[in-house]
C-alpha cells in the first residue's frame, strides 16, 4: 500500500511539474505574457524529467504509459482551474476511460 501511495504522490508531482512548466512557456509563446514565464516553464521541465525516477517502480515504460492517463485527467484539472475551460460530457468519458485503464496497468498483479 505505502508503494501504491508513493507511485500516485510522484505521478501528481510529475504530472503538475510538466503541466504547469508546460503551461508557463504556452502562456509565454502563445499569449505574450513575459519572456521570464518561458524560462520559468522551461525550469519546470528540465525539474519534471527527475521526478519520475522517484517512482517505485524499475519499469522506464510502464511507468511513462501509466503517466500518460495521469497527464490526460490532470491537463483537464488544469485547463478548468488556470483556463476556465470546462470539461464537456467527452472530456470526462474518456478522461475516465483512460485513467481507468493506467490504474489496470499500474495495480495489476505482477511477480
Amino acid at each position: 500500500m505505502a508503494r501504491a501511495a508513493q507511485a500516485l504522490v510522484v505521478f501528481l508531482m510529475a504530472g503538475i511539474a510538466e503541466i504547469g512548466g508546460g503551461w508557463l512557456v504556452w502562456k509565454a509563446v502563445r499569449e505574450g505574457k513575459p519572456w521570464w514565464w518561458a524560462l520559468a516553464g522551461s525550469l519546470v521541465l528540465v525539474l519534471y524529467g527527475f521526478i519520475p525516477t522517484l517512482q517505485p517502480t524499475d519499469s522506464f515504460g510502464r511507468v511513462y504509459a501509466v503517466y500518460g492517463g495521469f497527464f490526460i485527467a490532470l491537463s483537464y484539472a488544469w485547463g478548468w482551474r488556470f483556463d476556465a475551460m470546462r470539461p464537456d460530457l467527452g472530456d470526462i468519458v474518456g478522461g475516465s476511460l483512460a485513467l481507468a485503464g493506467v490504474l489496470v496497468i499500474l495495480f495489476w498483479p505482477r511477480r
